[in-house]
């Protein structure tokens, strides 16, 4: 072979070799463009998969969903009657006084005041979650179910300080249950789907989102925590479910700001659980007490306290023969600490002493003066008499 013919050898094989690389590349782009196309879902495909996730939670959750009737009776003796034209003589009426009364003849009258509300099974023993406000004085309650069965139902416990309450009713069917799931982990801007009795229209079901968490000052009860979202609520929302994307219930949805649109505060589910088993096991519940009436750490106040920020809750009084008053607390100290976990502000102190074991020995981080101390207390149970500015 001369050179001439090896160099042009070489040449072609060179250029079948770049030829054939060249297809290898193109089929391999080929190939990644196609699963491309495939892993990368259009946007029909994924507007349905969330409408399926909606309908599917909507389908699952309302048979757990129930309507809440309640009615009140009120009794109240009649008006005085005097009659024809010597009604303001009084002659004639001290007469009838006599014989009829003040309040004028005949039995007392009734008044029968309805309430209604939501509510949602969490027991398949026929235990049923709603609020405090729903079942606050009522005389009779009944439970209407998404099957249009209806029961009467009798409160077994209520806490008017989380604004919670626990029906029971002696199921004949069986019953779909409702999951609480973790309020802890929610994230604001998540899907929230709200599913009640709005002004009697049972199983309604309105969609929106987590627009804040850890809602306080509200000014609706005593231990504040809301979830707030603007998933439509209204009258006769009251105790049913607020819920996430898995079905989950996250909150129970309680109050609106009727100066406001799409304003509206749910308990969360952990607050939640804290509650019904012991409503469910005696009917009301046992919190812990420290003994101290607590205040807002302001930016001011904080300052003065050669503070750096308003980090924690700032004595206000101590109680006398409280377990603070023993551990030596006194006005003006500042908890940053509860048993490991820092101290937000004053209400997270509340929350934090009230849902603490009574008889537990916890320890405090203080600050006083500009200076950190220990302070260990053992937790009492808080009295019934306490005025919600007491923990």
């Amino acid at each position: 072979m001369t050179p001439r013919t090896a160099r042009t050898t070489i040449v072609v094989l060179v250029l079948l070799i770049a030829v054939a690389v060249g297809m290898g590349l193109h089929a391999l782009w080929g190939r990644a463009q196609t699963t491309r196309q495939a892993v990368s879902p259009s946007p029909i495909g994924t507007a349905d998969a969330l409408q399926s996730a909606f309908v599917g939670v909507a389908e699952r959750v309302r048979p757990a969903v129930v309507h809440v009737g309640t009615v009140q009776v009120a009794r109240a003796r009649r008006a005085p009657v005097v009659p024809g034209p010597l009604a303001d003589d009084p002659f004639f009426k001290d007469f009838f006084d006599q014989f009829f009364g003040r309040r004028g003849p005949g039995p007392p009258e009734e008044f029968r005041q309805s309430g209604l509300g939501s509510g949602v099974i969490i027991d398949k023993r026929g235990f049923v979650l709603t609020n405090y406000h729903v079942v606050k004085g009522a005389d009779a309650v009944t439970l209407r179910l998404s099957s249009k069965e209806e029961f009467r139902g009798k409160v077994i416990g209520s806490d008017a300080k989380t604004d919670l309450a626990v029906i029971r009713f002696e199921p004949n069917i069986s019953l779909t249950v409702a999951a609480l799931g973790n309020s802890d982990v929610l994230r604001v801007g998540e899907w929230a789907i709200a599913i009640g009795n709005p002004f009697g229209l049972d199983q309604t079901v309105t969609v929106g989102v987590i627009s804040a968490v850890g809602r306080a000052d509200v000014g609706i009860a005593t231990y504040e925590n809301f979830i707030q979202t603007d998933a439509s609520i209204n009258p006769g929302n009251s105790g049913g479910p607020l819920v996430n994307l898995r079905g989950e219930v996250v909150g129970i949805n309680t109050a609106i700001v009727a100066a406001g649109q799409g304003i509206g505060f749910a308990i969360p589910a952990n607050m939640v659980k804290r509650v019904i088993s012991q409503l469910m096991d005696r009917g009301k519940v046992t919190r812990g007490w420290i003994g101290v009436s607590v205040q807002p750490l302001t930016p001011e106040l904080a300052q003065s306290l050669g503070l750096k920020d308003t980090t924690g809750a700032v004595v206000a009084r101590v109680y006398p023969d409280s377990p603070a008053a023993a551990a030596g607390l006194a006005q003006n100290d500042v908890v940053v600490g509860f048993d490991g976990t820092t101290v937000e502000d004053y209400h997270h102190l509340q929350r934090l002493s009230a849902e603490a074991e009574v008889g537990k020995s916890v320890s405090l981080e203080v600050v006083r003066k500009g200076e950190h101390k220990k302070v260990t207390l053992k937790i009492a149970e808080a009295p019934d008499s306490s005025s919600p500015a007491v923990r």
